[in-house]
């Protein structure tokens, strides 16, 4: 285990995100003079990084090392981070696909500069001498950046905003998750106050930008498709009671789990207008479905989406994971190779992310993170089987701890792209976020944003609903 010591708080997040990304099989802490705990323990490596501007001076793996900011260009941050992406290259002997980002948005870059009107060329070079990008990533940064421009051209910045509605149940945790959720059996007795307080929450926003557009709505959780098919006709009508659903492009409800979908919801979602839904299997490996907590079987999975089909959505996502525990590019292959069979209006791969709230920590520990194998291969088998389904990369992100440095993309149709996944990632629009653990995110015109927060607990959110809506109100009031 490695244990640093560094004495700057304010450089921990990228250093950390560094070590965790060249030594992922190493269990690493950060000690910093905040830390509770300041002894090194017994089997533990100690670093060191102190920074002293214009210096800083390293003890990394037996060696002594001092780098000065005159070497470099550009504040000293930058360019202390660029030195220490190289001085973990050279001793472990390799590069990151993203280099030294360390942020979830990279496309955000490729954004501003497509908006500054640098050509590609000018670009990659900038993120390589920069970042250390690798070309194949600055050109799906690029691809993707141009792509969301043309689809966000529909949507008003500045007199609209998109609705999130948080439904916080599941019919299970999976090993992998740190989202608000709660197992819906536990939890059946307070469904109905939940839904009481939404519909309040959504009374409130309906009254206090009536004025503005609505672009779209997304439905997400946990799992919204774990209510009964009549709590979701009574969320659903007065969503569609208090809002102005003429200026709506897009209105999507999480389906996500097989075991929770059934003809009667399919039949209210359609009823009430869903124009796109997810019914996410993440793996078509029936052992690691067994692994990972998730309920449903693979025949399930195909029953629920050719159900789907059957009940007229013709925009129908599918959420998979790679790097899950077990599983090599034979399994991804395998995986893919049944979606294509069904073939999905939309693909979203992600890179499996490792959540300190997850159960899948004390998972690695009994089993080690060598099962959690995500390569460049199982990324380019996902990559094919998108492009076997004639889709196109259109959105991206990363998060802490993926599987293999990668990240995850967002694959579609022509006239299937998810355009609230683009809004969340690019932070152009207002979200108004509702429901327990929601976040909501106002954009200025000035590119300022300014967030509140509900809080996670469903009790809690209950019991201060008033407070919840205050909350709103202090954000939202013009």
């Amino acid at each position: 285990m490695l244990a640093v010591r560094l004495n700057r708080e304010n450089y921990e997040y990228d250093i950390q995100a560094l070590l965790r990304s060249f030594y992922p099989e190493q269990p690493l802490r950060i000690i910093t003079p905040a830390s509770r705990e300041q002894e090194i323990r017994e089997g533990e490596q100690e670093w060191s990084i102190r920074i002293e501007e214009p210096a800083a001076h390293m003890l990394l793996d037996g060696r002594e090392i001092t780098w000065r900011n005159e070497e470099e260009q550009g504040a000293f941050k930058d360019g202390f981070k660029r030195f220490f992406y190289r001085t973990l290259a050279e001793l472990t002997g390799r590069e990151l696909p993203w280099g030294n980002l360390t942020g979830i948005r990279p496309t955000k870059i490729a954004y501003a500069m497509l908006e500054e009107g640098k050509e590609d060329g000018e670009i990659i070079d900038w993120l390589r001498q920069n970042h250390y990008v690798s070309r194949e990533k600055s050109e799906l940064s690029i691809d993707i950046a141009r792509r969301e421009r043309r689809l966000l051209s529909k949507i008003h910045y500045q007199g609209g905003y998109s609705l999130y509605i948080g439904i916080p149940f599941c019919p299970s945790t999976c090993l992998y998750c740190s989202f608000t959720s709660y197992p819906i059996a536990a939890y059946r007795e307070r469904v109905e106050r939940y839904i009481d307080c939404v519909i309040r929450e959504l009374a409130y926003v309906s009254q206090a930008w009536g004025n503005k557009v609505l672009d779209t709505v997304y439905i997400g959780g946990g799992t919204p498709t774990t209510l009964e098919p009549e709590q979701l006709e009574r969320l659903l009508g007065s969503l569609r009671e208090l809002f102005d659903f003429s200026t709506v492009q897009e209105f999507t409800v999480e389906a996500g789990r097989a075991d929770s979908i059934t003809g009667d919801k399919l039949e209210v979602l359609r009823r009430y207008g869903v124009s796109r839904i997810s019914v996410n299997p993440q793996t078509m490996k029936q052992d690691t479905l067994d692994i990972i907590g998730r309920k449903a079987t693979v025949e399930q999975v195909v029953e629920a989406f050719e159900l789907a089909r059957e009940a007229g959505f013709d925009n129908i996502n599918m959420d998979l994971i790679l790097g899950l525990p077990g599983e090599d590019e034979a399994d991804v292959r395998r995986t893919i190779d049944r979606v294509v069979d069904l073939s999905p209006d939309s693909l979203t791969v992600h890179s499996l992310a490792i959540k300190r709230a997850s159960r899948l920590n004390q998972w690695i520990q009994e089993h080690g993170i060598g099962t959690l194998r995500n390569t460049d291969e199982t990324m380019k088998i996902a990559a094919a089987g998108a492009a076997a389904l004639n889709m196109h990369p259109y959105y991206l992100y990363r998060q802490k701890n993926m599987s293999g440095n990668f990240e995850n993309v967002g694959y579609a149709r022509d006239g299937k792209y998810g355009l609230y996944n683009i809004l969340i990632m690019e932070e152009v629009q207002t979200i108004v976020a509702l429901g327990a653990g929601a976040i909501t995110k106002r954009v200025y015109p000035d590119g300022r944003i300014e967030r509140c927060e509900n809080v996670k607990e469903v009790a809690q959110y209950i019991e201060r609903i008033d407070e919840m809506i205050e909350r709103k109100e202090r954000l939202l009031s013009d």
